[in-house]
């Protein structure tokens, strides 16, 4: 057993957050630049905590995580990527939020992936207020792959190794190439083996996503003489298309371009087309837009805690790889790449950590929550459209971004901070009912105060209420870290909720604290959750906490 990285996960994620500078990388020519970390000049370690099968084990074991961040606390870390998770579940059975919570107690900024189990509500891992809990969006870049067919072209995406020679060839359904012994959904979605090599041989094979890996659906028309793939996504996934390193030309469509395709074929006998060999778009639009994969709330563990806090780029991520495996990491895949283009919130969480390691370079003083809440307030909740960020299906909320998306450097000069220190962390397990027992899991021999703290009142950077009946008036502090200045504040009510912040202004020294009351009112009820902000503004700085509310039925 090898702490050396055998998956490419710990290397990519590694080297996200803290890789110096390397010039000339890509995968397949494509995404060539000078890459480099978050963080490029940090000291670096890795703790390898999840092993391959080995005599019916294997896995990602809470005794090993643990055992991580007792080594990461004794080495003195700054910070903790942890690109880990599991479905949601009590922080006491949580081998990661304990452990992150010891880290923070250190003073360790412990940053964590949000999932992958999107676009569900509910889905999002490592909810723990003492995590910093990162979703994924896209970036600017992109690596468009058209499918010329007829008299049209679609723009989908892909990292195909090769291309298709000059020519003309014919597009098929692959339930129209059904394998005598498969069954009609096995051959939608391009199983291998469910294919006929007599009516794929030669042709553009088009399989629908789901069920089995991209690339491996690829493998299964190449393995029946097809020349090339398309894949089209199903309703549920709908815009969102993913380039992958394909192991023949290849594009993949989103599911109204894929219908449109699919139709085209159904009024023509015979459709001939070609697959374009990908390239490297740079300032696409829109842009960021959250990945259809990256979890989504609520916190299913404490509703009164926003979930995720921010999102970060976690899609088509360029960073260094291990050569110890394939560039995909499938059985039949044979090539091994220095750099490889990933996608998912893994890609996303160091993203931020190097952020956070940038910060912590310039307030070493500063708390974990100090650096969380100086990202949150700073982020920015529109594209580079100027428009709010999308989902794969609508316009985005704060359950698929939190905060919004991460701004490294309005986030060096915040103004304005939420911190939560030890203390604020025990209290609030008391507040959701733990018992002295099982707060002495966190912190041995800690009494919870005789009037628990509201989880309103918790100085999060974000503001929850959860089923509010009539109203509620709840309090948080923050703390000038900027000249002294005056700050007023702008609201934008959620539908149907009145909000009042008393004070409406609020006169700072320099590190001077201030408390302030925010009231919420029910005008007219909803079904469902809605969402506004409040911002404290001195013109220079945007001090902005998402606001969500459900009221109670």
């Amino acid at each position: 057993m090898t702490p050396r990285d055998e998956d490419g996960h710990g290397t990519h994620t590694l080297s996200t957050a803290g890789g110096a500078f390397v010039a000339n990388a890509s995968l397949f020519g494509h995404g060539s630049g000078t890459a480099k970390g978050g963080c490029p000049h940090a000291r670096v370690a890795s703790y390898k905590v999840c092993w391959p099968p080995v005599n019916g084990g294997g896995g990602c074991y809470d005794t090993d995580i643990l055992a991580a961040f007792d080594a990461a606390i004794s080495d003195g870390v700054h910070v903790l990527s942890v690109s880990l998770g599991s479905p949601p579940h009590d922080y006491l059975n949580d081998g990661i939020a304990i452990g992150s919570f010891h880290a923070v107690k250190n003073g360790i900024k412990v940053i964590c992936s949000a999932g992958n189990s999107g676009p569900e509500a509910g889905t999002v891992s490592n909810v723990a207020p003492w995590i910093f809990t990162v979703a994924a969006s896209t970036m600017d870049r992109e690596f468009p792959a058209y499918l010329y067919f007829g008299d049209r072209n679609l723009k989908g995406q892909s990292l195909s190794s090769t291309s298709l020679t000059q020519g003309k060839y014919p597009i098929i359904s692959s339930t129209d190439a059904q394998a005598a012994n498969s069954t009609a959904l096995d051959a939608q979605v391009c199983i291998p083996g469910s294919l006929d090599s007599t009516k794929v041989n030669g042709s553009i094979v088009i399989c629908t996503s789901g069920t089995i890996a991209r690339v491996e659906k690829g493998e299964a028309v190449l393995q029946a003489g097809g020349v090339g793939m398309v894949i089209i996504n199903t309703a549920k996934s709908d815009n969102m298309i993913i380039p992958d390193a394909h192991v023949l030309p290849a594009t993949h469509l989103t599911y109204s371009d894929g219908q449109t395709l699919l139709s085209y074929l159904k009024t023509n006998s015979k459709v001939l087309g070609y697959v374009t060999k990908p390239e490297t778009v740079l300032y696409a639009k829109p842009a960021p837009f959250m990945a259809s994969f990256s979890s989504r709330g609520p916190n299913t563990i404490t509703p009164g805690i926003l979930k995720p806090d921010i999102t970060a780029p976690g899609v088509s991520v360029i960073a260094a790889y291990s050569e110890a495996t394939s560039a995909t990491g499938l059985y039949f895949d044979e090539r091994h790449v220095k750099f490889n283009i990933i996608s998912g919130t893994s890609m996303a969480c160091p993203h931020t950590s190097g952020i956070v390691g940038l910060l912590h370079s310039l307030y070493p003083e500063w708390s974990p929550a100090a650096i969380r809440s100086a990202i949150m307030t700073t982020a920015s909740v529109t594209d580079n459209k100027g428009e709010k960020i999308l989902t794969s299906t609508s316009t985005a909320t704060p359950f698929s971004y939190g905060s919004g998306h991460v701004n490294p450097n309005t986030a060096a000069d915040p103004g304005l901070i939420y911190d939560l220190n030890t203390t604020d962390y025990l209290n609030f397990l008391c507040s959701i009912g733990y018992t002295a027992r099982q707060v002495a899991s966190f912190q041995q021999g800690y009494q919870c105060p005789s009037q628990r703290l509201r989880i309103y009142d918790f100085n999060y950077p974000s503001f929850t209420i959860y089923n509010l009946t009539s109203s509620v008036t709840i309090s948080r502090t923050v703390k000038n870290v900027g000249p002294p200045s005056i700050y007023t504040v702008k609201i934008e009510e959620p539908s149907g909720i009145s909000v009042k912040v008393e004070p409406s202004s609020l006169k700072f020294d320099a590190s001077e604290e201030k408390k302030f009351n925010v009231t919420f009112t029910v005008t007219y009820p909803s079904s469902d959750y809605v969402f506004g902000s409040i911002t404290w503004s001195d013109g220079l700085h945007f001090v902005r906490s998402p606001v969500v509310v459900l009221t109670s039925s």
